[in-house]
């Protein structure tokens, strides 16, 4: 019986490739840190191919199957590489994408592997965009199966251990359509951005579910919980009913922030234009005030002013003051960060600029692999700290030593 052929450990290669880049290492060339991954993907893509190929000899009614591995070695961008594949019984199968005798890898061809699909680009205009390039055509069943092979590698990130403590942690949904068993229907794609104690940004998670709730917000968490996120300091995230319960049951000591961008724009709703700006007037005084005594002094002049002509916009600060006004426990430095969840809006927008092509998704499936694909690209500008970390970390610090590990420092 073959071997089944080894996960690509993609977090082992992130740990590596990070190393490399500070040890000096070059991106691409003779043993540069893409090598790897590059390699993966070849091999992923020919395998894509044969599983393909071998799908159409049985629809046929041909026999045919694997038989055995074969190797050649590709000069590349990343060097000389060995890519290994497999071979088929009736010797049929011919590699499009790296063709039996072909040798050299043109760097467009392995842009084109790693880059053509997180730019949104669909899969009749890659087929347009290879046959004009390169003289073949591929057809879609068999590109599909190529960008399938990105699925080991989405998965090997989805399971990456996490670290045990996060400064801060934002949590929202988008929607999307998406076709299943023959219809198309609404996905809700949760995402999970984290502060680590670098002061680096990062997705811990995206998750696929058939609508918004406290409840699957639950499981999302109970994912991180799994993967080692033992404590959050603060979790930012909209006005969702139940939001707070359900971070609570995990990470009881948690400090919630609902977002109070989100909750101005709420109020400001209800109020009609001839009284707009004396609203809001009110209302900045309640949400920008020094601190939390004089927050809730405006805050009761606010219901006092306005609380009776437009209860829907005063009600939900009164209701939900805790969480709205967690922030205020915090100095200005932190409060910045945490007071609005326009962090992940922005990276909702950048998903949204490779997704807005689509008007549905295939599976859920293609969903996950064309946002992990734009959050591998985010994860390149996010490298540089946003924030004045320093002098955040040393309020953090004061504030909750005693929650903050040493390792999670280093």
């Amino acid at each position: 019986m073959e071997k089944e052929k080894p996960k690509f450990d993609f977090e082992s290669f992130k740990q590596e490739a990070l190393a490399g880049l500070y040890a000096g290492q070059s991106l691409n060339g003779e043993k540069g840190v893409f090598g790897p991954l590059i390699k993966h993907l070849l091999e992923s893509a020919l395998e894509g191919e044969l599983n393909h190929h071998l799908s159409e000899e049985q629809q046929n009614g041909r026999s045919n199957r694997r038989n055995g591995k074969t190797s050649k070695k590709v000069k590349s961008s990343a060097g000389l590489l060995e890519v290994e594949g497999t071979r088929d019984r009736a010797g049929t199968f011919q590699p499009e994408l790296l063709p039996k005798r072909q040798v050299v890898m043109s760097d467009d061809l392995e842009s084109k592997i790693i880059g053509m699909y997180s730019r949104g680009m669909s899969l009749g205009d890659i087929q347009d965009q290879i046959e004009e390039m390169y003289g073949f055509k591929l057809s879609k069943a068999k590109l599909s199966s190529i960008t399938d092979a990105v699925l080991p590698t989405l998965e090997a990130w989805r399971k990456r251990p996490l670290e045990s403590v996060y400064a801060i942690i934002w949590l929202d949904a988008m929607f999307y359509k998406v076709r299943h068993e023959g219809k198309v229907v609404t996905r809700a794609m949760y995402s999970v951005l984290g502060l680590s104690f670098q002061g680096n940004k990062e997705v811990l998670g995206i998750y696929i579910m058939e609508s918004e709730g406290a409840r699957q917000w639950l499981n999302v968490l109970g994912d991180l919980k799994e993967r080692g996120v033992e404590d959050i300091l603060i979790a930012c995230v909209d006005g969702l009913n139940g939001f707070p319960k359900a971070i609570g049951e995990l990470y009881p000591k948690t400090n919630v922030q609902l977002c109070v961008v989100h909750q101005i724009r709420n109020s400001a709703r209800f109020v009609p234009d001839k009284h707009i700006k004396a609203f809001m007037k009110d209302l900045k005084m309640v949400y920008q005030a020094p601190g939390r005594e004089l927050a809730e002094q405006a805050l009761l002049e606010l219901e006092q002013g306005w609380g009776q002509r437009y209860p829907q916009a005063v009600k939900p600060w009164m209701e939900h003051w805790e969480q709205l006004s967690t922030y205020f426990e915090h100095p200005p430095e932190i409060r910045k960060v945490m007071y609005t969840t326009n962090t992940i809006e922005a990276y909702h927008r950048q998903i949204r600029k490779i997704t807005k092509t689509k008007g549905a998704f295939a599976s859920d499936n293609a969903l996950l692999k064309l946002a992990f694909l734009a959050i591998m690209d985010m994860e390149k500008a996010w490298k540089r700290r946003a924030f004045n970390w320093k002098s955040i970390l040393s309020q953090f610090m004061m504030i909750y030593e005693d929650r903050i590990p040493m390792q999670v420092l280093d």
